[in-house]
């Protein structure tokens, strides 16, 4: 469930609904002033909504004041185990203060840090990680780690309280994607403070971008979080950015930027698709506006599998084929299909994000995959068709039945009964496929398997 509360970082509001903000963290001393500035740069250009900084050193503190003034972005400063610097960063300007409560120095060194936080409307991150839980709590994580992580979690909500301090959101972090879920579940459901989420420590950019999106994906599309931060190993703050991205467009949370669909491939495939989805997401990087675009590897399903898409192509030996929207555009030889896809989105934006369509060429392009497609095969568009042949059947035979209930429909059955036979029969444009119908969903036969003997031969 969605927190009820709201704060802002700066200018962005957080939680009571807002969007689900994206942060990342600096990979930087951060006293490196140009260094840092570079990569804040580098990731709001990314879409980083916020950007946290590690502020261990006097000289990080201070490099805070320049820090602030300069970053197109909120900036988070980030305090461990020293309050005094927890001060100097809501002195400096930072727009929100991190603080893990049980590694700062005990109940007194908070209320300290909050009392000028009040004074300067600054809010604050508090929460815990696995690896960080109060002494006292220690031996519950062995024994109940989900329970230590809430408890900790909760302990740190009633502190504030007891402050009488409310602006402020809280991240509750394991390296386990499991305890993760399951302790953000149990906490989002006892407090209505906004939720930072992260698996903690997540590892490589493969290993961890999985981890994060098993893991914030299930916790996001349950309504719960409210900003999220991918923890990777690198130094590439912005791959972060480009990960969380991907998983609020996946759960259609947010929009930025161009959304490329692509086939796995099969062996149906008979030209060089891997080297055509690359270049297709490399220039795509070139669009901020949210088009999306399918590259599939076959004409059997090109259409009918990305019908949605704004642009796609589809690809054979030695032509493809441009669509739009499901429908044919043009027909073009294969080593050209990724320069004549940009031109006709090039061509679209130039037109007021119309699409310009030929008729010759979409004629042709209508042919050419008329010639190129499995006609036995199950696409999306023989399934409806068969869908439809077996609702007018059902259609037909409700009113067999009405006829054979009433005197005069008791002569009319043979009449309808051949216009049921003509429904059930081989229909050439589903491919001679012949459902089984009843009451229940369309089922088809097995000698009409979409994936018996359905291989194109390269030779």
């Amino acid at each position: 469930m969605a927190s009820k509360r709201q704060i802002h970082v700066g200018a962005l509001p957080i939680g009571g609904g807002a969007p689900v903000a994206v942060q990342t963290m600096t990979k930087t001393e951060t006293a490196n002033l140009t260094a840092t500035m570079e990569q804040i740069r580098t990731v709001a250009d990314a879409g980083a909504d916020i950007v946290r900084v590690a502020v261990p050193r006097e000289q990080d503190a201070e490099a805070l004041k320049s820090i602030v003034a300069q970053s197109p972005i909120p900036v988070i400063a980030d305090i461990h185990f020293n309050h005094t610097l927890a001060l100097k960063a809501i002195e400096a300007g930072a727009h929100c203060v991190r603080l893990n409560p049980g590694n700062i120095g005990g109940p007194e060194k908070v209320a300290e840090v909050i009392e000028l936080a009040k004074l300067r409307g600054t809010p604050l991150r508090v929460g815990v990680n696995s690896g960080s839980l109060p002494k006292h709590l220690r031996q519950m994580e062995y024994d109940n780690p989900v329970e230590a992580l809430v408890t900790a979690a909760i302990e740190t909500v009633e502190l504030m309280e007891r402050l009488d301090f409310t602006n402020f959101k809280v991240s509750m972090k394991s390296t386990s994607v499991p305890n993760t879920i399951a302790s953000n579940r149990m906490l989002a459901s006892r407090i209505p403070y906004p939720l930072h989420l992260g698996v903690t420590e997540a590892g490589t950019k493969w290993s961890g971008s999985l981890k994060s999106a098993v893991g914030l994906g299930t916790l996001l599309a349950d309504g719960i979080g409210d900003t999220i931060r991918i923890s990777l190993s690198t130094f590439h703050a912005e791959e972060e950015v480009k990960v969380a991205w991907e998983i609020l467009k996946a759960l259609k949370l947010r929009e930025r930027g161009p959304v490329l669909i692509a086939c796995p491939t099969c062996g149906r495939l008979q030209f060089d698709m891997d080297t055509v989805v690359v270049e297709v997401e490399q220039r795509l990087e070139a669009y901020e506006d949210p088009v999306e675009v399918s590259v599939l590897g076959c004409a059997v399903n090109g259409i009918g599998e990305a019908r949605h898409a704004d642009f796609g192509i589809t690809g054979a030996k030695d032509m493809g084929m441009i669509y739009s929207k499901g429908e044919p555009l043009k027909k073009v030889p294969t080593e050209r299909l990724v320069d004549e896809l940009f031109k006709e989105i090039d061509r679209y934006y130039a037109a007021g994000r119309s699409v310009q369509r030929d008729e010759a060429a979409a004629a042709e392009a209508r042919a050419w995959l008329a010639e190129n497609e499995d006609a036995t095969a199950m696409t999306p568009e023989r399934i409806a068709a068969l869908e439809a042949a077996a609702a007018q059947h059902d259609e037909l035979a409700g009113e067999v039945l009405d006829s054979m209930l009433t005197p005069a429909g008791a002569g009319a059955t043979t009449g309808v009964g051949a216009a049921t036979g003509a429904a059930e029969g081989s229909d050439p444009a589903v491919g001679g496929a012949n459902p089984v119908v009843g009451d229940g969903p369309v089922v088809l036969e097995e000698a009409v398997s979409p994936v018996a003997g359905r291989r194109f031969s390269r030779s």
